[in-house]
């Protein structure tokens, strides 16, 4: 297993992943390439999870949490930090970038945070169960969709917090092989559910960019909490935006 997609694993999922034999500093930028791919492997052990409890004959409301706890345990609720984080200073930054960037750095969460969080994973379950029938698209789709805007963002956007791990994300010096990797774990999915995968995509699209207009607005780029932020974003986009093709 190359060390950049160990790198990759053992910062996206809890997953037990040996480390890497090399220095890291050195591939940190190249594990960028993976991590769309490591969504589709998210995805593949949720659907096996939710094939599992239809199997059981779980009904759709508990399959949902289920499917929702497994999908924050595997991701050791690393993204769901970084959304709280970035609520809370969003909302006490008061339009200043200084004093946004020192909130982000406060471990402790407050009202916006746990709030952001909470209404995150409500839309999520709401949208796991409204999807009880057709999860497979949505539980694939989602996480690598994700995992794509977070490449993309790294690879598009300045790293504003110096000495952070981000940074070294941001260093990659030849980007298209990572793109053209990255593109490897979303373009089956266009051709086993064409429409679900245009929705999912326009969803995606629209919320990266949006996203990422705020995050150079306020910021000038981007730091790891703010991209944690925008996992949540896309995956809740994405998720609920599939229920309308229901």
């Amino acid at each position: 297993m190359p060390d950049s997609l160990r790198i990759a694993l053992r910062l996206l999922t809890r997953l037990p992943v040996p480390p890497p034999k090399g220095h890291a500093g050195e591939t940190m930028a190249a594990s960028l390439a993976w991590y769309p791919l490591v969504g589709a492997l998210l995805g593949l052990l949720l659907w096996a999870l939710a094939a599992l409890l239809e199997a059981l004959g779980i009904p759709a409301l508990p399959a949902a949490a289920l499917l929702l706890a497994a999908w924050v345990a595997l991701t050791g609720a690393l993204h769901l930090d970084g959304l709280a984080d970035m609520a809370d200073a969003w909302l006490g930054g008061l339009g200043d970038r200084q004093r946004t960037l020192e909130i982000m750095k406060d471990p402790c969460a407050g009202p916006a945070g746990v709030t952001a969080v909470v209404l995150v994973l409500l839309l999520k379950f709401a949208a796991l169960a409204a999807l009880a029938t057709s999860l497979q698209p949505a539980l694939l789709l989602a996480p690598v969709l994700a995992r794509t805007a977070l490449t993309a963002l790294f690879l598009t956007t300045p790293y504003v917090r110096p000495g952070g791990m981000g940074e070294a994300l941001t260093a990659a010096g030849n980007r298209l092989p990572h793109l053209f990797i990255a593109a490897l774990a979303f373009l089956p999915l266009v051709f086993l559910w064409p429409r679900p995968a245009l929705l999912a995509s326009i969803a995606a699209l629209a919320v990266f960019l949006w996203h990422r207009h705020r995050l150079l607005q306020r910021l000038g780029g981007t730091t790891g909490d703010t991209a944690g932020a925008l996992v949540e974003w896309t995956e809740t986009a994405v998720l609920t935006g599939l229920v309308f093709l229901v």
